[in-house]
This record gives structure tokens, C-alpha cells and sequence, in this order.
């Protein structure tokens, strides 16, 4: 995947990165362009992780690819267990 990811598609990426987990994404109404994400429980009771993505890091399909393995990995070390997943092409 080389060409430049449209918010909306870096929405659904973020969202099956964290499977089984709950990845709830958004746009705050600021401007800036900025994803955030929380990864919360599948109880929706507790927040595993949070990130802000700035709108150069989540348009580029690879630099979206190492944050959202960054964050599995910090997930993992807290010793949560993640699907496995993979950047789509």
C-alpha cells in the first residue's frame, strides 16, 4: 500500500489492529487532524492504551504500520494477548 491512506481508512486499520480488544478512534473538531485512539477492554470497562497519531503519521501507510505495531507491542509487554495482524496491502 503505497499511496497516501484517507482518514477514514486509517479509522478501520487502527480499529482491527487491536483485536480482540476494542479500539475506539476519532478526529477531535480542533483542526489539527490528529487520530486518537483508546483501546479498551472488551467489557468497555477499562482503558488498556491511548495514542494520538498526527494526520502525516496516519496518511503514510507505513509510518501508520510501526505506530499501530508500537502499540501492540507496549499492549503485549502489559501482557495483554492480541490477534495477530498485519498492514493491509
Amino acid at each position: 500500500m503505497n499511496t497516501p491512506l484517507r482518514f477514514n481508512e486509517a479509522l478501520i486499520i487502527a480499529g482491527r489492529a487491536f483485536k480482540p480488544f476494542q479500539c475506539v478512534a476519532w478526529a477531535l473538531q480542533d483542526g489539527t487532524g490528529e487520530l486518537s485512539i483508546s483501546v479498551i477492554d472488551r467489557t468497555s470497562t477499562r482503558l488498556l492504551g491511548r495514542s494520538k497519531i498526527p494526520s502525516s503519521t496516519y496518511s503514510d501507510p507505513e509510518q501508520l504500520a510501526s505506530i499501530l505495531k508500537q502499540s501492540r507491542e507496549e499492549l503485549s509487554r502489559k501482557g495483554y494477548d492480541l490477534e495477530p495482524w498485519t498492514m493491509p496491502e
